[in-house]
């Protein structure tokens, strides 16, 4: 629903295979690193997005959100769910990916109890949030993506179809996408929303 099993353009290159899980007999292209991880990923929409997940089950606090990706990419990679130590060149300093974490696992709580935003706000704001802070090496936009929509499911919303190729240059969303969240990146947040509302 989320994955690629190509390339993405604008996503973080993978151009370091250290930490690949894959039997070590063989040399794997990126195309077959993408369907591993694709298939990785099927087990997490299954148990998360098939049906309503319980609040046991998703809890949206810390610990989980680390979990959850190791959930979509720890049979292919040793880092899933650790946080990076490198710096990329999207995302918020390393050193302050656990604080930054911890925060939106606050603000998620705290929009909850005081019903701050709708769902589809709420899952938007958590998406980019994620986005922004993009605690893991690689991995971070279908986590993110994840996030949102395991929140929708949760709340009596169906998930957003991502496209698989969703960042794919040849993909005509590609470019709405990339603007939304440049949008959110100042504050506004209506395109994004109205993404998580499947209205685009």
């Amino acid at each position: 629903m989320i994955d690629s099993t190509k390339p993405i353009d604008d996503a973080t290159p993978l151009d370091d295979i250290s930490g690949l899980k894959l039997p070590k007999d063989k040399v794997y292209t990126l195309k077959e690193i993408y369907a591993a991880e694709a298939n990785n990923i099927a087990h997490a929409t299954l148990k998360y997005l098939s049906a309503p997940p319980s609040k046991k089950t998703a809890p949206f606090d810390y610990a989980w959100m680390q979990q959850l990706h190791e959930e979509m990419f720890g049979d292919v990679w040793e880092w899933a769910g650790k946080f990076r130590q490198v710096e990329l060149s999207i995302g918020i300093k390393s050193y302050l990916v656990p604080s930054a974490l911890k925060e939106l696992t606050e603000d998620l709580a705290y929009w909850k109890a005081h019903k701050t935003f709708d769902i589809y706000e709420t899952a938007a704001r958590l998406h980019h949030r994620a986005v922004q802070i993009h605690p893991f090496q690689n991995g971070n936009g279908r986590w993110s993506r994840m996030l949102a929509n395991i929140y929708l499911r949760q709340h009596g919303s169906m998930p957003v179809k991502w496209q698989e190729d969703l960042l794919a240059k040849e993909n005509p969303k590609r470019d709405e996408y990339i603007q939304a969240l440049k949008e959110a990146d100042h504050g506004d947040y209506q395109m994004l929303i109205a993404m998580h509302r499947h209205t685009y």
